[in-house]
């Protein structure tokens, strides 16, 4: 394939842009001007003519879940409702078409992005009453956005047994690493907030072969849909690793996923320790992370902070997971060479992970030269524990759309001094001489990289506010914010001698757009549309 006629964004330190590509089977043979890339063109040769649009390297999803996307295009996706009575009509539109007792699922919704909230709220969080109402015979479980609580209605905390329980106060529904809301009768709300959730989330029938296969095409479709060529999946279980082995053996793995062990099954952590790495030669699937979650999320009081919640004073969220596991962890990541990729997003979960990783380095000095160990979200940092991303070679991933979405009412959980001086360091972390992995969490925001992008270089909502962007001064430069997507991401995963810049024997995964999204006017840079994905050397998606 020869690629020419737009701007190409090499992402090479060497030159920032060429005027054309050349490419044979999936590799990149030459980059460079156009005169000396017509010498590689023959009978065979697929040209593509850009027509004035911009191309860039392919796009790697830096921290998502690939099943979860898909799962997400199955079932109620509630990403974009905007009240609790909107969760309710989609829930009442599914019960007209749902089989008596047969579950209802789905995820998106975030309360503290709703226009309005129900009068009947505790802790700041809905109650089950209305939804119970529109679904008296199927069960209801609705994950919230961030994946770390979840909504049940009143069938489906009978069928855990939760309804008719002797109460013995609150203490009946202890949970450690997690919380079941209650009422001030002492009665569940529906609301389930981290381990909590597994209560209910047992009880929901296993995913089946088909619906699995569905999830696995309908997650493919929308990285390519998205621009979207690799993925960094964060913690999958056995049962997704099978599924992905069978659908690379098919053929069907179509993206490049690189994916991270769940640190909740010890036996499958074990089991790889003994087993090694497992670096794919067609780059196709990559096996040599373990994912840790260490604390919640904001949005429901989840995350482990230092001090507590200005809107909770007596809350100071949830260690999810015990630190000595991530230093038991990270010992053996070092041991046996498997990267550890820990979920952190209050301060105190960031610190106490830094010193686990920290005090398992100073006792294996020689395993840790190039461990490039990663906080995934890194999103509210103590000020003295910024520079020690760098002093440790820890590399924080980073999805610049939470700040779009979560800052407006992030203040409110953590005040304006700790906004200020902790919360989503972009460019003290990059000065500081530290790589940022960027991304979306998918499906805990869209995939969609141009608003990860716009958030990176404005520090604004997508509606565009505030004015100057929220603390301005840690914005990414679009250079910065490239990078991050494309060879930051690939050194994230071990992979920048492979991807991440347009640069001769890379593989040929590019994106192309139909507008600069270095130059065009900031206010502008979201109505940017992915043209063309290429991956692995072929056109796999065009939008027409």
């Amino acid at each position: 394939m020869l690629i020419y006629g737009g701007t190409i964004y090499t992402v090479d330190s060497n030159t920032s842009t060429v005027e054309a590509v050349a490419t044979k089977d999936n590799k990149i043979i030459f980059a460079g001007s156009l005169a000396e890339a017509e010498l590689y063109k023959n009978k065979d040769t697929q040209l593509l003519d850009l027509g004035g649009k911009t191309m860039t390297p392919g796009l790697i999803e830096g921290h998502g879940h690939f099943m979860g996307l898909g799962y997400n295009e199955l079932n109620l996706d509630l990403m974009h409702t905007t009240s609790y009575q909107a969760i309710v009509d989609a829930v009442a539109e599914r019960v007209k078409t749902a089989k008596p007792g047969e579950w209802i699922t789905g995820r998106g919704w975030h309360q503290s992005k709703w226009d309005s909230m129900p009068s009947d709220i505790v802790h700041g969080f809905q109650t089950h009453h209305l939804l119970s109402e529109v679904s008296p015979d199927n069960p209801v479980y609705l994950r919230h956005a961030s994946g770390h609580a979840g909504f049940a209605n009143e069938k489906a905390m009978e069928i855990a047994g939760l309804v008719n329980l002797a109460l013995d106060g609150v203490k009946t529904y202890d949970v450690e690493g997690g919380e079941v809301l209650v009422d001030a009768s002492g009665k569940p709300t529906g609301v389930f907030n981290e381990r909590a959730q597994t209560l209910i989330t047992q009880h929901i029938p296993e995913r089946t072969p088909e619906s699995d296969n569905k999830a696995f095409q309908l997650a493919v479709e929308a990285c390519h849909k998205n621009g979207i060529t690799s993925f960094h999946d964060a913690g999958i279980p056995k049962e997704t690793i099978a599924l992905y082995d069978k659908m690379k053996s098919e053929g069907k793995m179509r993206t490049r996923i690189y994916a991270m062990l769940t640190g909740w099954d010890e036996d499958l952590l074990n089991n790889w320790f003994q087993k090694g790495i497992m670096v794919d030669e067609d780059h196709l699937f990559t096996i040599r992370s373990v994912k840790l979650n260490c604390d919640g999320a904001l949005g429901s009081r989840g995350a482990w902070l230092l001090e507590p919640y200005s809107d909770r004073p007596d809350h100071f969220g949830h260690e999810t997971l015990p630190m000595e596991f991530v230093k038991k962890t990270a010992l053996n990541g070092l041991n046996y060479g498997f990267q550890v990729c820990s979920h952190a997003i209050g301060d105190r979960a960031n610190r106490e992970i830094l010193d686990r990783y920290e005090l398992a380095m100073k006792e294996l000095p020689e395993s840790a030269v190039d461990h490039r160990f990663r906080i995934e979200h890194a999103q509210h940092l103590h000020p003295e524990d910024i520079p020690r991303f760098a002093e440790l070679k820890v590399i924080p991933a980073m999805q610049a759309v939470h700040m779009s979405s979560d800052r407006p009412w992030a203040i409110d959980r953590l005040g304006e001094k700790r906004i200020k001086e902790g919360a989503y360091m972009w460019q003290d972390l990059l000065q500081s001489g530290v790589p940022i992995v960027n991304g979306t969490d998918v499906p805990v925001e869209p995939i969609n990289p141009i608003a990860s992008f716009y958030a990176s270089v404005s520090r604004k909502t997508l509606k565009g506010l505030p004015e100057g962007g929220y603390e301005p001064e840690q914005k990414m430069t679009r250079e910065q914010a490239l990078k991050s997507y494309t060879l930051d991401a690939a050194f994230g995963a071990f992979e920048e001698d492979i991807k991440g810049s347009i640069s001769v024997g890379k593989l040929a995964d590019f994106t192309i757009y139909d507008q600069d999204i270095m130059t065009v006017a900031e206010e502008k840079i979201l109505e940017t549309k992915i043209m063309i994905t290429i991956f692995d050397g072929k056109v796999v998606y065009v939008n027409n």
